[in-house]
């Protein structure tokens, strides 16, 4: 009798401490509808400009406004490029190159050896990103396991800063259930944290729309964070947040995600440099 009394207390036990467990556990994010029309299968697919995808054709006209200004041609890649073959984009005229490092706080891009190593061998100027989930941990928290698992810096002429992702939400609501206020609270600490952890101010991708929706125009990074703006058209338009220019503009996704930088190539030297 002892040993059945014993034996269904402890079935009891482990039952409430599975539902209590189950409670606790964070759900893994679900793409939407949306993100997997545009390649998001999973938690950690997701990549920078992924609502403005259109990998259909083979070329990608320069935008119309760049005119003769010195600018930088180069690419950015994710788990979704796989080994990219680097020698192939040097000879296309690309001379740097981001990398996805993160996702949240538990995703790491499988391939990010390879191309962040990779991009650097054969002669570029490369740097890595974050993509942000603001919803799922504290801006603080991301920068860290950005900062430690791939989003360092360091001073070899052939590092660029860290660059912060932060966009439409491909696992729920655009803004990711916060206020504008909570968000510029968010993207802050991410910056703090990242500038303690490198010694630089990280560079913020983003577009216009998202920007003005989800932290109401907010104009608070415009004179210490480099500008990465997301417009896939041949002008760059209305700068997000009043930033007086941007560093980086990601024109097209075709046949891979392209970014001009607004300067010379010395420019961008001085940027990875700090």
């Amino acid at each position: 009798m002892k040993s059945a009394l014993f034996t269904g207390a402890a079935v009891a036990l482990g039952l409430i401490l599975a539902t209590t467990g189950s409670a606790q556990a964070s759900p893994t994010p679900q793409p939407t509808a949306q993100a997997r029309q545009h390649g998001i299968s999973k938690a950690g697919d997701a990549y920078m400009g992924w609502t403005q995808n259109t990998t259909t054709s083979s070329s990608a006209a320069a935008p119309a406004d760049m005119g003769t200004a010195a600018t930088v041609e180069g690419i950015d890649v994710s788990s979704h490029q796989g080994n990219v073959d680097w020698a192939y984009w040097w000879g296309q005229g690309k001379r740097f190159a981001y990398v996805k490092a993160t996702e949240g706080t538990s995703y790491k891009n499988p391939y990010f050896a390879q191309q962040y190593n990779g991009s650097y061998n054969v002669g570029m100027i490369r740097g890595a990103y974050h993509f942000a989930l603001p919803n799922s941990s504290s801006g603080a928290t991301q920068a860290s396991y950005f900062a430690s698992s791939g989003g360092g810096w360091s001073r070899d002429g052939k590092t660029l800063p860290g660059a912060l992702d932060i966009e439409y939400n491909p696992y729920g609501a655009t803004c990711y259930g916060l206020s504008a206020s909570a968000m510029v609270s968010w993207i802050r600490d991410f910056l703090n944290t990242y500038k303690s952890r490198t010694g630089r101010d990280a560079v913020i991708y983003t577009n216009y729309d998202w920007w003005s929706r989800c932290t109401g125009n907010t104009t608070a990074f415009n004179s210490t964070n480099p500008l990465w703006v997301a417009r896939y058209s041949s002008t760059v338009g209305t700068l997000p947040g009043s930033w007086p220019f941007y560093t980086f503009w990601q024109f097209t996704s075709s046949p891979i995600d392209q970014s001009h930088f607004n300067g010379a190539y010395d420019r961008l030297q001085a940027l990875a440099n700090g």
